[in-house]
């Protein structure tokens, strides 16, 4: 297990310590690496968004197929095949995306909450106790201010997303997913408040970034779907 958070950590290290070199400012460089990583990561959102509209699109036929054949499974993936190929659509298509981003999520995590187990530059000892804006020492958790931020941004870029994503739910998720809305935004408040301020200041402002591009996915979902219907539309006055 530490072989493969070396892995994921060590190289996010380096590029900390180089933010950190030029800016001087141990808060400000997660910020600023924060950015980086999500604007690097933003292509893998916009096709993960394309890829759930498409499935979203596609839904309505694959139940068909698979309640028309339901006794005939060999049959079944056949037509599923043939589905996925007339639109286009790759089923692993919104799979791959997600895998990268909790790998990078992942490897930022563990940095973020013991970064002197990955980060071996003795400037760095120092800097992750510096303070920044007011709490004193960015090692130890903010108990009450950033941990709400957090929550906030995490309750607003949850819901973003929720709604993205019941359209390709099954019926039964719907529930489960507007619970989450509600539980995971505390469920962060807590943790945050037992993290180190270094991690929660990269959750909260990871989430901010990710309700700008949520509006952004929106958009383009949108996009997508009066494409389609256009389509759809021109087939049919045929």
């Amino acid at each position: 297990m530490n072989a493969f958070l070396n892995i994921l950590a060590k190289p996010i290290g380096y590029l900390l310590t180089f933010i950190y070199g030029l800016v001087g400012n141990y808060g400000l460089s997660i910020i600023i690496l924060t950015l980086i990583v999500k604007f690097l990561i933003y292509p893998l959102y916009i096709r993960q968004i394309k890829s759930t509209t498409k499935m979203s699109l596609v839904q309505p036929k694959l139940q068909a197929i698979q309640n028309k054949y339901k006794d005939d499974k060999e049959m079944q993936n056949e037509k599923l095949a043939e589905l996925y190929k007339e639109e286009g659509f790759n089923p692993m298509g919104g799979c791959l995306p997600m895998l990268i981003q909790m790998v990078i999520i992942f490897g930022l995590f563990a940095l973020l909450q013991n970064p002197l187990a990955f980060i071996k530059n003795s400037n760095m000892i120092f800097a992750v106790h510096e303070s920044f804006l007011w709490m004193p020492d960015l090692s130890q958790p903010d108990k009450w201010i950033l941990p709400i931020l957090a929550g906030i941004a995490t309750y607003i870029s949850f819901s973003m997303q929720s709604k993205q994503q019941m359209d390709t739910s099954q019926a039964g998720m719907g529930g489960m997913m507007k619970m989450m809305k509600y539980v995971f935004p505390v469920l962060i408040v807590l943790m945050g408040r037992t993290f180190p301020s270094g991690l929660t200041i990269y959750w909260a402002m990871s989430q901010v970034i990710q309700i700008f591009f949520n509006m952004r996915m929106n958009k383009i979902r949108e996009e997508m779907l009066a494409e389609m219907k256009g389509r759809k539309n021109k087939g049919g006055k045929k």
